[in-house]
């Protein structure tokens, strides 16, 4: 299901900093915009409310997961909260072990050649490229090149509507949205309309 959501829309809503009380009128308009796959950090105001809140109120298809998960008591917490997607900015073995376990998809944060191929040996289901301002894309085509093919790799940190091309020519599958999306203090309405540029760039990108 998760690598059906992001077939259908490669883009993952990051709501870092979002509060239960707003969430799920955030979690509405992204999905109306045609978003399948939303993350709450969990360095955001009481995170496993917010990801509750989100998986009640919105449809089945729709994948909720957490960001920012550290430990193993984490990816147990973001399941008892109804979380179905572990994303981190690391791949600390002992979260991806505990994820997998959990029967949790899993996105772990890698750089190198190393760490892509560790996490994929140890189950991760898509590869969060992190930080992607500072690695670029020629680092996506040497990934890609050497990679199993069809790993879906996704750039996450400094991504907008206007510098998606270049990666999507590398070859990724998809892309993580933060600050350009969704930051602190943005109503439901303003994020639709970045949710709607955001969407029109990928499926002109994407066709």
């Amino acid at each position: 299901m998760f690598k059906q959501a992001l077939a259908s829309n490669g883009l993952i809503a990051i709501l870092r900093g979002v509060r239960p009380e707003e969430v799920v009128g955030i979690g509405e308009v992204l999905y109306a915009e045609g978003f399948r796959v939303i993350e709450v950090p969990l360095n955001s105001p009481e995170p496993y409310r917010s990801i509750r809140a989100l998986r009640d109120s919105l449809p089945a298809d729709c994948v909720i997961g957490a960001g920012t998960v550290l430990s193993a008591e984490q990816v147990q917490q973001v399941k008892a909260a109804g979380g179905q997607l572990i994303v981190m900015p690391h791949s600390d073995p002992a979260v991806l072990q505990a994820a997998k376990a959990a029967g949790l998809w899993l996105a772990p944060g890698v750089a190198t050649p190393t760490e892509a191929f560790a996490a994929l040996a140890a189950g991760a289901d898509v590869l969060k490229l992190f930080p992607a301002e500072m690695i670029g894309t020629a680092v996506v085509k040497a990934l890609l090149a050497v990679l199993p093919t069809g790993t879906a790799l996704v750039p996450v940190g400094g991504i907008s509507p206007d510098n998606m091309q270049a990666f999507v020519a590398a070859g990724v599958k998809g892309f993580g949205l933060g600050s350009g999306l969704y930051r602190p203090g943005l109503s439901a309405a303003e994020v639709a309309t970045r949710a709607a540029a955001y969407v029109a760039a990928w499926r002109r990108l994407s066709a």
